[in-house]
């Protein structure tokens, strides 16, 4: 089955970046995709954080996201649009939402961020995503073309036992969009992706944002497709752009077979301090 990755290189402006993704979701369908991935924060990468809090939005009034509900119905396209910072009125707080959008438009999954960026890194950069957004609760599966489709956002990728969770759960594909910092991505993002495919024996799917964006940060890109043993399939490098890859989904069981870790998880005791 073929999906599609956009990476992108967002800006602060919500109506640019919708244009982006529903020119992609057009490309996607003529390049005979069936689901269109995207990154986190596709609706606008913004670190000021007055000029962003003017285009929030309540979730049913974000202009993104209709725009991107339209296309997906245009085009009969499954679109993981990968997260928007919205507003709830629950709480009045932002929200790192990620959304699953089937071919009729209509919405089949909501994913809030669980694992809020709050470092200090070596270049100096300091970032407190817990100071401006509310943390998710709940791990989030649906069921798709692909098979059930796990929900990640970038900086959950640090945290397997969300990971572990949504295998048990019955996950195929997992879902992991980003906006990882290049000094982090350098270091980390190719392992760490790898590892979650090889111990959940799932696909991984991360579309990723790059380059230099307007509000002053850098990206480190390269949007992966992983298999479930653990083979880059997909590296779209830092060249922002729409990306396909092909997947056989025949893999998961064929490697679930080979290696059945799922009938293998045994309760852990302790620990024994001694």
């Amino acid at each position: 089955m073929r999906v599609a990755l956009l990476q992108m290189t967002a800006g602060v402006d919500p109506a640019a970046n919708a244009a982006t993704i529903v020119k992609a979701v057009a490309k996607a369908a003529e390049g005979s995709a069936t689901f269109l991935f995207t990154p986190e924060m596709s609706g606008a990468l913004d670190r000021d954080r007055a000029r962003s809090a003017a285009a929030l939005r309540l979730e049913a009034e974000d202009p993104v996201l209709h725009d991107v509900q339209a296309a997906a119905l245009a085009h009969d396209m499954w679109v993981s649009l990968g997260s928007l910072a919205v507003l709830d009125r629950a709480d009045e707080k932002r929200h790192n939402r990620g959304f699953v959008i089937g071919p009729d438009g209509a919405i089949r999954a909501r994913y809030d961020k669980i694992h809020l960026f709050d470092v200090d890194l070596p270049d100096g950069q300091s970032w407190r995503e817990s100071a401006t957004y509310a943390a998710g609760q709940d791990a989030t599966l649906v069921q798709t073309p692909l098979g059930v489709l796990g929900l990640g956002i970038c900086y959950d990728l640090r945290f397997p036992a969300l990971f572990n969770m949504l295998s048990k759960a019955g996950a195929d594909v997992i879902a992991l969009p980003a906006a990882f910092t290049v000094p982090t991505g350098e270091a980390h993002w190719h392992t760490l992706l790898r590892a979650r495919a090889i111990e959940t024996q799932c696909f991984v799917i991360a579309a990723a944002q790059t380059g230099q964006h307007e509000d002053g940060r850098e990206t480190f890109g390269h949007s992966l497709v992983v298999d479930p043993w653990g083979r880059v399939l997909l590296d779209a490098g830092t060249e922002p752009g729409l990306y396909f890859c092909d997947l056989d989904l025949n893999e998961i069981a064929a490697v679930r077979a080979r290696i059945p870790v799922h009938t293998h998880h045994r309760p852990i005791g302790g620990p024994l301090i001694l």
